[in-house]
């Protein structure tokens, strides 16, 4: 890895075009974001001054203190929430970001249902998807799922695909896998899923956003 973030965003979507060339991937070049969170702000801007645009943050207050001046100055630059999302902060997430990765459940559906509504926005939404049964983690369970599918379509949210950030010890094989067949059986074509150790697996197995943070910033502070 370079020490330049400019040459790191270069090198990963070089990677990423050569793994789905090499594969021949069914879908374009995944969506690269930037994953941005604790990183010292002079990294941040040497990724905008480069031309990167998409940037993915885990937590909403962290993301309002380096976003809101930012998008003055870049205002074509395109936030999605990675992190979980309490209720009671739909309305902040729903006021800053673009794409909101990380639905897990029916309460948090009709929160940002309510908060989209009042604001007059309709953010693409994927959900979450603990495939990997941690109690610690995240993510609607593969058998709350096809109910919090049901239900977020029938509130009208616009739900784009599914999302999973699998075990560490795991092989992420078999969680891309999974979250392809069930995004399929659900009709549903977004599959954000591959971080800084695996995105060229996950862009070769038909990820649609792919989450980079070390690969591209370095190690966080």
């Amino acid at each position: 890895m370079s020490t330049s973030v400019a040459d790191n965003l270069a090198q990963v979507s070089k990677e990423i075009d050569r793994m789905c060339r090499h594969t021949g991937a069914p879908v374009a070049q995944p969506r690269l974001i930037a994953v941005s969170k604790m990183q010292p702000e002079d990294r941040v801007i040497e990724a905008l001054e480069a031309g990167h645009r998409v940037f993915g943050e885990n937590r909403v207050q962290e993301a309002q203190g380096r976003w809101l001046p930012l998008k003055e100055r870049f205002p074509d630059i395109e936030l999605h929430l990675i992190g979980s999302l309490q209720s009671n902060k739909a309305g902040d997430a729903v006021a800053l970001f673009d794409v909101i990765h990380s639905l897990d459940r029916i309460k948090l559906a009709d929160a940002l249902k309510k908060e989209m509504d009042a604001q007059g926005r309709n953010l693409p939404v994927y959900i979450q998807v603990n495939t990997g049964r941690e109690e610690q983690k995240g993510g609607a369970s593969l058998e709350d799922l096809p109910g919090l599918v049901d239900h977020a379509r029938k509130i009208g949210l616009n739900v784009v695909g599914l999302m999973v950030i699998p075990p560490v010890d795991d092989d992420p094989t078999l969680h891309f896998a999974l979250l392809k067949k069930l995004a399929a059986r659900h009709g549903l074509k977004g599959l954000s899923m591959g971080m800084s150790g695996d995105f060229a697996l996950a862009a070769a197995m038909g990820a649609t956003d792919v989450r980079v943070g070390t690969a591209i910033f370095g190690n966080r502070s």
